[in-house]
This record gives structure tokens, C-alpha cells and sequence, in this order.
């Protein structure tokens, strides 16, 4: 299959899109460039006229009048005071040209993390199903280091190596131009070597950095889930599946050290061959007086700086193709849209809380062929709470995603005081409507103080303390020390009963108008299980209330239960009334839970309804 060029050639210019904020320091830097540079191109010239001084002094004489004699007059410490003055201001064109390539690199590469942290951070839910963390993470440090440098420092030695390039061929063709034209040869063969290595580069970066990102995939998934890692015993076995991941790394820097070296090999051969040419007919031409010695000196100095600027450029070219490697993927998702947008849709000025399913299909975009939902219909009262029941798998979460406009639903909808979902504004409504509490509740690794805060930024202290009194917290919060307490990565320094009470704090704090509890208990003992049930019953206080649990003795308080089978509700209606059916689902998953409480030589089916009710 063969590249497009088009493709490279939109990318650069995305990636001098990306420059063009710095277009005023970048400009300044490349006069800088350019004055450096003819500084530096002016040593090879002053060097020869400085020889032919020497070789006049020493009384050596050619047949050719040499053009040193206007530069003798001067006299060696004033021509190498004057030279002194030139070379210091190339070394201060040369620092200033560094600072401001250098503060304008930092400044691409901190827009360009910013830009592409902020479309991931609002994209869809959908979004990140099909990437994984790591590979973010890895596009946001490496990926974005390497577009950097590429449009800065990269640009600024290959304008180096073209400006220098470009006078050193011009003052070899003022000084002669059949050495000139010998000296050439090995542009055609540099040229076409530099094309061929910058695509072999290009495709071996791609990989390079999608094995980074690997890499970093694994790393972060096993460090952030050391505990399991841990409790199997699985430390040497993570260690090896890390070193075959690191492995591939070092076989595709392998195979780039190798090109490198090919390239770099061939034309390091192609210049000394050049470099003997010159010395056989150069050499003859001083015989014959056709220049001087000290020409010929200036010459080569010439030929070594052109030289080294073609590798320059030849280098510049491998590393833009490296460069748009890495760009690829980070416009890729810089160009990401979602399907659910951050900001757009209506806003209410009060929400009453009514709820509506309505002839749900859904699937997830990751899973399309396995159906979630295939029907799903029933309705929640404003104000009421309604438990959500049934297997592990049928999709009792899922309510919990499609309330907070994470996915939308293949056909069908859903209705919040008789509005249609698709139609309201996200970021309103996970802000300000609906609140979660879920099984296992995310905390950062800042302070207490922050993680309740999260719920509302603008929340005073006084506020935050309420709220964590509320939900059973303030005890435990200044027993490990007050509000200000770090908590560790993911909450690791507290227990999950703690979590959970933090998590209600949160959800208090945002004072939502529709609550929903996904698992909220399930994961607790009894002791704190009591105290989070207590926090939420203070919760749940004139609020819609969904609450999504496996066991099923959290929902015997709810005002209806909703059992969800098979993609639709398969049975609804009072937790007493469920448990009374004799035949119904709802009861052979109580007695599946509660191992046969049911049974009873009693042929009273009022007793083991009774018996049922009270183990539960």
C-alpha cells in the first residue's frame, strides 16, 4: 500500500498552524538565525585571508597575485580585534536565537497539551471506551513533546542548515566555480538517501510511539491496580508481560539506529570522496597558481560547512517526517467530536423530578451486536424512590449512564418532567440535576476537603462541614486528622465505608434533584453499611430516588421496585407485593440470595411471604 503525500503535506501545515501564535518570537529568532549564521559563514573567508597574511609575511609567493594584500594593510591584531567583535555578536545572535526558540517550543507544546486535554476531556463517554488511559496519557507527555520540538527547535536548525548551506554555495561559486561544481556531486545522492530514510523514519516512529503508548498502557493499568497485582501474586508475571512491551520498543530503535547509521554511514563515505576530489584537483590548481593556498583553505572550510548543513537538512527532513508521526494521532483526536455535546441544549428554571423510560433500545458503541436494552419502559414519580433489580448483567447500571446523558438510547427515550433527554443541556444537568453515589466511589488524591468540594467548587467551608455531617462523616474526618487530610491516589488511606460517606457528602453538597445509588452499600460491612444507609436515607429527603443494588435487602424501603429481565422491566410493583408472587422472579432471586428462606413445611403462603420479608 502506498503513502499519501497529501496526508503529510495537510499535516504540516497543521503543525505551522500550531506556530503561528509565536509567530512574532519565532520571527525574531530566525533573524537571529540568519545574522548567527552569516557571522559563522564569514569564518572560512577570514580564515584564507588570514593564511595569505601569514604566507605573504613568511615571503611565500604564488604566480597568482593574491587578494590578501588589501587585508594586510590592516594589520593582524586589528583584523583579529574586528573579527573578535564579529564572532561575539554571532555568539549573542545565537544566545537570544536559543531563548526564544526554546520559550516559544515550551509555549506550543503547553497550547497544544491544553488543546488536547480539553478535547478529551469533553468528549463522550463513548470516547473513552474505545481508548484507554495510557495511551492518552503517553499522547499528552511524549507525543506532544516530539510535535513541539519538531515546529521549533527542528525548524530552526533546518533554516540554520539551508541558510548556511545556501551562502557557503554561494561564496564557493564567487571563489571558483569548477571546485564548486565537483563539490555538488554529492548533493543528488545525500538528497535522495535523506527522502528515503525521512519515510522509513516517518513509519518507524508511528510505531515507535503507538508501542510507547503501549507500554504506558500496561504500566498504568498494573501500578493503579497493584493491589490485585498483589493479593494473586502476579508481580513476575506483570514484570514479564512489561519487558515484552519495553522489547518492542528496542526493536524498533534497532531498526531506526540502523537506518541512522546507513544513512549517516553513506554520506560521511560520499563526503570524504568529495573531500579527495578536491584535494587532487585543488591541490593542482595552487601548483599552478591558479588560487591560493589560502583560498583553497577557505574552500574547504566551505565544503566541511556545507557538508555538515546538507546533514543538517537531511537530519531536519527525518526528524519533520518524525514529528508528523507523532502528529497524526494527536490530530486525530484533537478532531474528535463527540456525539453528545458538553454544552447545548435547554436548561430548566426548576426541575419537579419525574422520570420516563419510554421503549428504550440500547446497546453499547463498543458492543453494538449485544443488545442492553431491547423495551425498556416504566416511569418514576417525582419525589418517589424506586429500586432497580434484577441479574448481574441485565443492565441495571445502564440506567444510571443514560440518566446522566453518558450515551443516548438507539431508539426509544428518556424523559425528565416530560422532556425528551437528547434535548438538554449535559453539563446543566450532571451539574445541577442529577447526583450519584456509586459502588465504589472516585476520590483524587487531594485533601477531604477537596474531594467533597468537587461536588460544588463554590461551596464554603461551613457548607462542606454541614454536608460531611449529614452523611455520617464528620467523626471519622477529624479523628484522621480534619478536612485538610489527603486521602491517597483513589482513596487508598481510608476504608470503603469512609468512601462512601465522603461520596453522600459530595452528593449532598450538590443538593441534586434526582439522586441515583448504584450499588451504594454493596461492597460494606454491616457496621458501615448502617452508617451509609442512615446518610442516605438523610439523602434521599424530597428527591427522585433510583437505587440500583445486587442485594436486594437495600431495597425493601424503596416506594416500587422495577425488576429489569432481558433487555425490558419484566415485573414491577411494592417490594411486599413482588415478594408475595409466588412464581415471580423478583422472589426466586430474594430466595437465591437469602438460600431458600423460602422453604417451609408450613403450607401457609402468607408465613413464607412473612419469612422472606423479615430475613430480608
Amino acid at each position: 500500500m502506498q503513502e499519501k503525500p497529501p496526508a503529510s503535506l495537510h499535516e504540516v501545515s497543521r503543525l505551522i498552524a500550531l506556530a503561528t501564535p509565536e509567530r512574532w518570537m519565532l520571527g525574531a529568532a530566525i533573524v537571529l538565525l540568519f545574522t548567527s549564521s552569516a557571522v559563522t559563514m564569514s569564518v572560512p573567508f577570514s580564515m584564507g585571508r588570514i593564511l595569505d597574511i601569514v604566507m605573504e609575511s613568511l615571503g611565500a609567493t604564488t604566480n597568482q597575485t593574491t587578494p590578501a594584500s588589501s587585508f594586510s594593510s590592516l594589520g593582524l591584531p586589528v583584523l583579529f580585534t574586528i573579527l573578535i567583535g564579529i564572532f561575539s555578536i554571532g555568539a549573542l545572535a545565537n544566545t537570544g536565537r536559543v531563548i526564544l526558540i526554546r520559550i516559544a517550543g515550551e509555549r506550543i507544546v503547553t497550547r497544544l497539551r491544553n488543546m488536547l486535554f480539553s478535547s478529551i476531556m469533553k468528549n463522550d463517554v463513548a470516547f473513552f471506551d474505545r481508548h484507554r488511559t495510557g495511551d492518552l496519557v503517553s499522547r499528552l507527555s511524549s507525543d506532544t513533546h516530539i510535535v513541539g520540538k519538531t515546529i521549533t527547535n527542528n525548524v530552526s536548525d533546518g533554516l540554520r542548515s539551508l541558510a548556511m548551506s545556501s551562502v557557503g554555495v554561494g561564496m564557493m561559486v564567487y571563489m571558483n566555480v569548477k571546485l564548486t561544481l565537483i563539490m555538488m556531486g554529492i548533493v543528488p545522492p545525500i538528497a535522495m538517501a535523506a527522502i528515503i530514510y525521512g519515510k522509513v523514519l516517518k513509519r518507524l516512529s508511528t510505531q515507535t510511539q503507538d508501542a510507547i503508548a503501549e507500554t504506558t498502557k500496561v504500566a498504568e493499568e498494573k501500578i493503579s491496580n497493584i493491589r490485585t497485582v498483589r493479593a494473586f501474586a502476579q508481580e513476575e508475571s506483570e514484570i514479564r508481560r512489561y519487558g515484552v512491551r519495553v522489547q518492542t520498543i528496542l526493536d524498533l530503535a534497532k531498526k531506526e539506529a540502523i537506518a541512522s547509521g546507513l544513512f549517516f554511514g553513506g554520506a560521511g563515505l560520499s563526503g570524504n570522496i568529495v573531500i579527495l576530489a578536491l584535494l587532487y584537483y585543488g591541490g593542482g590548481m595552487v601548483q599552478s597558481g591558479a588560487i591560493s593556498i589560502g583560498e583553497l583553505t577557505s574552500f574547504f572550510l566551505y565544503t566541511a560547512y556545507v557538508g555538515s548543513s546538507l546533514i543538517g537538512m537531511s537530519s531536519f527532513y527525518s526528524e519533520l517526517m518524525k514529528g508528523i508521526g507523532a502528529s497524526s494521532r494527536l490530530f486525530e483526536y484533537l478532531d474528535a467530536k463527540p456525539l453528545i455535546e458538553t454544552k447545548k441544549g435547554i436548561i430548566f428554571n426548576e426541575v419537579l423530578g419525574d422520570i420516563e423510560f419510554r421503549n428504550v433500545q440500547f446497546s453499547y458503541p463498543t458492543r453494538t451486536d449485544v443488545p442492553i436494552f431491547t423495551n425498556l419502559s416504566f416511569s418514576v414519580p417525582a419525589g418517589s424512590n424506586v429500586a432497580i433489580v434484577g441479574r448481574s448483567g441485565s443492565g441495571k447500571s445502564t440506567v444510571a449512564q443514560l440518566l446522566l446523558k453518558f450515551y443516548s438510547p438507539d431508539n426509544g427515550a428518556v424523559y425528565i418532567d416530560g422532556v425528551d433527554m437528547r434535548t438538554l443541556d449535559p453539563m446543566w444537568l450532571r451539574e445541577q440535576v442529577v447526583g450519584v453515589v456509586s459502588q465504589e466511589p472516585t476520590l483524587f488524591a487531594t485533601t477531604i476537603r477537596e474531594n467533597i468540594a468537587y461536588g460544588n467548587p463554590k461551596a464554603t467551608y461551613a457548607e462542606i462541614r454541614g454536608a460531611a455531617a449529614q452523611a455520617n462523616a464528620l467523626e471519622f474526618i477529624e479523628e484522621i486528622g480534619g478536612f485538610d487530610t489527603f486521602v491517597g491516589e483513589r482513596g487508598a488511606s481510608i476504608s470503603g465505608g469512609q468512601k462512601q460517606r465522603i461520596a453522600i457528602a459530595r452528593a449532598l453538597l450538590k443538593n441534586p434533584r434526582l439522586l441515583v445509588f448504584d450499588e451504594a452499600t454493596s461492597a460494606l460491612d454491616s457496621a458501615s453499611e448502617n452508617l451509609v444507609i442512615d446518610a442516605l436515607e438523610k439523602l434521599v429527603q424530597g428527591r427522585t430516588t433510583i437505587t440500583i443494588a445486587h442485594r436486594l435487602s437495600t431495597v425493601a424501603k424503596a416506594d416500587w421496585v422495577i425488576l429489569i429481565d432481558d433487555g425490558k422491566v419484566a415485573e414491577q410493583g411494592t417490594f411486599y407485593d413482588l415478594i408475595s408472587r409466588p412464581k415471580g422472579l423478583f422472589r426466586q432471586l430474594v430466595e437465591q440470595q437469602l438460600g431458600g428462606l423460602g422453604e417451609s413445611h408450613d403450607n401457609s403462603q402468607r408465613v413464607k411471604n412473612e419469612r422472606l420479608a423479615s430475613a430480608v
